[in-house]
């Protein structure tokens, strides 16, 4: 890397305008603040391996609501799927929209970090583990929806092909096989890609602990000492699941859109679902990592590492996915509107006009309105109380999104006398209310065992980052690795 001697060198400041902006520079960019080893790596450990009271209680509550889950899920299996707002013609209700919104929050996790690595954003270096993390949780927590919808749950092991004497193999027609696969393969892939960055830090964890966390990252580290081979070897290996994991994600919404467009359902039979549930997935998910490094920084105070840069870069990626959802909701209504067949029209009237206008007109305030009326400008891209409200608003939408696709577009089919409207019951209020504590529950515990944040990344990024006084100007240069 070249140095240059007019840079940040103490005792340089030749007058009050170029120290202002290196006190600036320092101060918005995180790869130019830099600070030695020993300090980021006791900094960031203080926060993780601290335990007080308030953890604790958190501990206690989420844990207490998830545990409320599986005891509502152990009453519905042994009281049978009755116990639900499941009936006909409404048999896919909120389920399958948590198994929509889970699998689509935990898919941009993973691509957020392996995109913005390939395409070589730096902003994206503090916040790809938080990232990674929210992707195999929330993963998790999708993956039990359709055996919790299956109703008698410890069949699910038939979904699995495997040699039986009974010569009984799994219906590849079914989209259950179709999920299956699909979040498998993604799971593995992004537990693969987060536990390969995860190594560095999980060997400086090791060498600062005693009893049993050394013990653990011991084992966790797999002998890493940060030898020239085992450096190389991690590089080529992040770049190859980066390269790998993003066309992986494409392919593994497109098959969860599948679930719905292969039927001949009316508002579901559409050509346009695979891109649409791809991006729906991309903008639910990024405004779940945003609000996760929000909370972070605030609850862990992480102020150091997670600075506006970070949170101007996460807003303007959510800016552009809301305009896109908005061009690809667009297609998806304006074609069964412009083909004027009676079910679709009913759909459409229980949208704009029935039961369910509140919801929709919810949805589309919160996906086609709120982001850009907060994210607009770069003042607001780098509020972090701005953010917080899109993103939550997001949340809000998307969720909507799936609930209006899922059970009240299938109240609704060709034979008029056979249309239902859902309702939601308690079991499926209280596994839904379970299954967002759960994902905060896993993520809690996380964040005290693991360093949330990748030290390694950020001082790579500080050594190839500096600063150059041309005349009375700091500029940034940056040094390419060899």
């Amino acid at each position: 890397m070249s140095t240059n001697e007019n840079a940040s060198a103490p005792g340089d400041i030749l007058d009050n305008g170029v120290d202002y902006q290196l006190e600036q520079a320092k101060e918005e960019h995180l790869n130019l603040d830099k600070r030695s080893s020993a300090e980021m790596n006791t900094l960031m450990l203080d926060r993780t391996f601290r335990v007080n009271r308030y953890f604790w209680m958190l501990f206690i509550v989420l844990g207490g609501l998830t545990t409320m889950m599986m005891a509502t899920w152990g009453v519905q299996m042994w009281n049978g799927l009755g116990i639900t707002g499941l009936n006909r013609p409404v048999m896919w209700a909120l389920y399958i929209v948590n198994f929509v919104y889970f699998i689509g929050v935990g898919h941009a996790g993973t691509f957020i970090s392996a995109a913005l690595r390939v395409l070589k954003f730096e902003f994206r270096r503090p916040i790809s583990r938080a990232a990674e993390l929210v992707t195999i949780f929330a993963l998790a927590t999708a993956a039990l929806f359709p055996i919790i919808h299956l109703g008698r749950s410890w069949k699910a092991y038939w979904l699995i092909p495997y040699p039986n004497v009974r010569q009984m193999w799994p219906n590849f027609h079914s989209p259950l096989v179709w999920d299956l696969m699909a979040i498998t393969t993604y799971l593995i892939g992004s537990i693969l890609f987060a536990y390969t960055g995860l190594l560095p830090d999980l060997a400086m964890a090791r060498d600062a602990s005693t009893g049993w966390r050394r013990r653990l990252y011991t084992i966790l580290a797999l002998g890493w000492q940060g030898t020239e081979r085992q450096w190389s070897t991690q590089e080529a290996s992040l770049n190859v699941f980066s390269y790998v994991i993003i066309p992986v994600m494409f392919s593994v919404h497109t098959v969860v859109s599948w679930d719905f467009a292969m039927a001949l359902q009316p508002g579901w039979h559409s050509s346009i679902f695979g891109p649409y549930f791809v991006i729906g997935a991309l903008f639910s998910g990024v405004g779940a990592v945003t609000i996760t490094l929000i909370l972070l920084r605030k609850l862990l105070h992480l102020e150091y590492f997670l600075r506006k840069e970070h949170f101007a870069g996460m807003g303007m990626f959510l800016l552009v996915l809301s305009f896109t959802w908005d061009y690809f909701y667009f297609n998806d209504y304006i074609v069964p509107w412009f083909g004027n067949d009676p079910a679709e029209k009913m759909i459409a009237a229980i949208y704009q006009y029935g039961w369910a206008a509140p919801l929709w007109f919810l949805m589309l305030f919160s996906n086609v309105i709120i982001p850009p009326l907060l994210l607009w400008s770069k003042k607001g891209r780098t509020s972090i109380p701005n953010l917080l409200v899109a993103s939550l608003f997001v949340q809000v939408g998307m969720y909507l999104e799936r609930f209006l696709i899922v059970p009240v577009a299938l109240g609704i089919n060709e034979l008029p006398y056979s249309w239902g409207r859902y309702i939601v019951h308690l079991p499926e209020a209280l596994i839904t209310l379970g299954a967002f504590m759960m994902v905060a529950f896993l993520y809690t515990i996380a964040v005290k065992i693991v360093p949330v944040i990748p030290l390694w990344e950020i001082q790579e990024g500080q050594f190839l980052h500096s600063v150059k006084r041309i005349g009375r100007m700091i500029v940034q240069t940056k040094s390419e690795p060899d």
